[in-house]
């Protein structure tokens, strides 16, 4: 991890979120000084402003924030500002894919310095992990702060990253290649049609080996024999590539698999994240499949402030985002909904989801999934079974809504 003495980082990950341990440790080793987020989510941003941090480890759910905020006060914005935002940008990515680096003298003067200050004016390096983040997030990331940009890969159960995306790159879509002290093997997962001796390159769940990965789970030996082989590899239930120059790319999930009633196998996890890199709007969502059905429904849990845009843009009218009451009446316009679903369904298209795997129905939730409100893990990991449980009716009636508009064409 390329930090020194003279970083500074900012904390705002909970420690038992591996990621954000990590990088507490890195910092710690090589003398670089700390900074403590208020603990409010809300104020982060605000908080980056005070401690102007050198490294700034994200994760995607906030820098979708960041991207949509800025988005829409520069490229997406009218007039000259829009021209000449869209133009820097443009000049800046076409630079930086051909090896000019992440600065220009021009555009960062008249544009750029200025929008850097988001995150405190220092950030030399971001790094994101945790999801999947999409391509054009991290282009305009780069070029708008620019900076590095790094993806890593990793679980709690391998002591932080795997695999990680080089420094001075502009590449996206993939998680890297392997860390020197890790060893990667695929290995085949016959139900969902993947194997090692697919061609152009071998396709499998991932699986890990080295002194980075743990020895177990506390006082559960049939768990951690399931996870960890006779051989030593640690079983991600991830499924990837390693493609001709080395970088490994996550292209399905092996665990949360069910199928539906016409014997279609769902990976709900790998849909999830497709759609949270692809919708800059989306914060979180659950997909939700039932096996005597052939379809899945959902619940899309919007980021408000890049949300909004969308709302006036469908409703044609103007929300201020701290206005919980309004925001919570426009979520549940039918118009809105649809124009979700519809948005849902071209993305879809786009990133190679087939038909079943589209939500046909869903339920727009104002309100985020939070470990406060027992609906994500302290690793912010979804609590699949305990959201499904809390939200049976809803979902029950989703089914019912597709069934009744389908009985109408």
């Amino acid at each position: 991890m390329p930090l020194t003495k003279d970083d500074i980082v900012l904390s705002f990950l909970p420690l038992p979120h591996v990621f954000g341990r990590l990088i507490e440790i890195f910092a710690f080793t090589t003398g670089g000084s700390i900074g403590y987020s208020s603990g409010d989510p809300l104020m982060l941003l605000e908080d980056v402003q005070q401690l102007k941090p050198t490294f700034f480890p994200g994760v995607p759910r906030l820098l979708n924030r960041v991207y949509a905020k800025i988005y829409e006060a520069t490229i997406g914005a009218p007039g000259l500002t829009g021209v000449l935002s869209r133009k820097a940008f443009e000049t800046k990515l076409a630079n930086l894919k051909s090896g000019k680096g992440f600065t220009h003298p021009l555009w960062d003067r008249l544009i750029f310095n200025k929008v850097k200050q988001a995150l405190g004016g220092n950030v030399r390096i971001l790094l994101t992990s945790s999801a999947p983040i999409s391509a054009d997030v991290l282009g305009f990331l780069r070029v708008a702060f620019c900076c590095d940009v790094i993806e890593a890969y990793g679980q709690t159960e391998t002591g932080g990253a795997v695999t990680n995306t080089l420094t001075g790159g502009c590449g996206a879509g993939h998680v890297g290649i392997p860390c020197a002290n890790t060893e990667i093997k695929f290995v085949d997962v016959p139900e969902l049609n993947y194997f090692a001796t697919d061609k152009p390159f071998p396709r499998g769940e991932i699986c890990a080996r080295g002194p980075n990965i743990f020895k177990g789970y506390l006082k559960d030996e049939a768990k951690t024999n399931e996870t960890i082989d006779e051989e030593g590899w640690m079983h991600s239930g991830d499924i990837g590539y390693m493609g001709a120059d080395g970088n490994i790319t996550i292209i399905d999930r092996k665990k949360n698999v069910f199928k539906l009633s016409q014997g279609e196998y769902i990976a709900v996890e790998n849909i999830e994240a497709k759609y949270q890199s692809s919708v800059p709007f989306i914060q979180q969502v659950l997909i939700h499949g039932d096996s005597q059905e052939s379809f899945v429904v959902a619940i899309v849990v919007p980021e408000p402030e890049a949300f909004v845009p969308f709302i006036k843009k469908v409703l044609g009218v103007d929300i201020n985002v701290n206005d919980h009451h309004a925001y919570a009446k426009a979520c549940s316009d039918p118009k809105l909904v649809n124009a979700v679903v519809k948005v849902l369904t071209k993305v879809g298209k786009e990133v190679g989801l087939k038909g079943f795997e589209t939500p046909k129905a869903i339920l727009i939730e104002h309100e985020p999934f939070s470990v406060e409100n027992d609906m994500l893990t302290p690793t912010f990991k979804l609590k699949r079974h305990h959201i499904v449980k809390e939200y049976r009716e809803e979902l029950t009636q989703l089914y019912k809504n597709a069934h009744q508009k389908d009985s109408k064409l």
